[in-house]
């Protein structure tokens, strides 16, 4: 996998070679005065894919996971740190939910504007209507930094956790639900 081996400030120079989806994630970044860094890369649509990136870009990538409810009436969006296994029934119990699984790759793309591979955070702003509760697992709140896609898995951004908290996701009303999901059990 190629990972061009520069650590960039901000949006690319020439965004015209660039999906408009995150072009606009670009410009809404740059619209809150939120400061990141940027990596440019071949596709990295799994973790152990991210982990070459996050030698460039100097932090973790999150893991981020796009589930619904049996009915497929509820979507959560749940940000958890990409080493920590994920473990349906914890997460279940804390929403109060019967079971969840994965969503399907179209109700992303209807819910999120992003394909399997490209969830993030950054996607909440395309949820205008709130159909996606954002749940966040507690210790990625006590990192600085945030490693995220902006809406599409080219490209690596840090941002600090607290612009994606403090305001990122009130200009896009999104509230977060806060979990604390064990470690994996040994």
């Amino acid at each position: 996998m190629y990972i061009d081996p520069t650590r960039y400030s901000g949006r690319p120079a020439d965004c015209a070679s660039r999906l408009p989806k995150e072009q606009r994630c670009y410009d809404l970044l740059d619209r809150l005065g939120i400061a990141y860094f940027r990596v440019d890369h071949d596709h990295a649509d799994t973790i152990e894919a991210c982990e070459a990136v996050e030698q460039v870009l100097g932090e973790k990538i999150c893991k981020n996971l796009f589930l619904c409810n049996r009915q497929k009436t509820q979507f959560y969006l749940l940000l958890i740190g990409g080493e920590k296994v994920f473990k349906t029934k914890y997460l279940s119990a804390q929403l109060g939910c019967a079971r969840l699984s994965f969503a399907a790759p179209e109700d992303m793309e209807r819910l999120l504007g992003v394909t399997p591979g490209s969830a993030t955070v950054l996607a909440l702003m395309n949820d205008r209507d709130n159909a996606v509760q954002l749940v966040i697992d507690r210790p990625v709140t006590a990192q600085e930094y945030l490693g995220c896609h902006p809406c599409k898995n080219t490209s690596s951004l840090k941002i600090r956790t607290a612009d994606i908290l403090e305001r990122f996701l009130p200009a896009v009303s999104h509230t977060p639900v806060f979990v604390d999901l064990p470690e994996e059990e040994v």
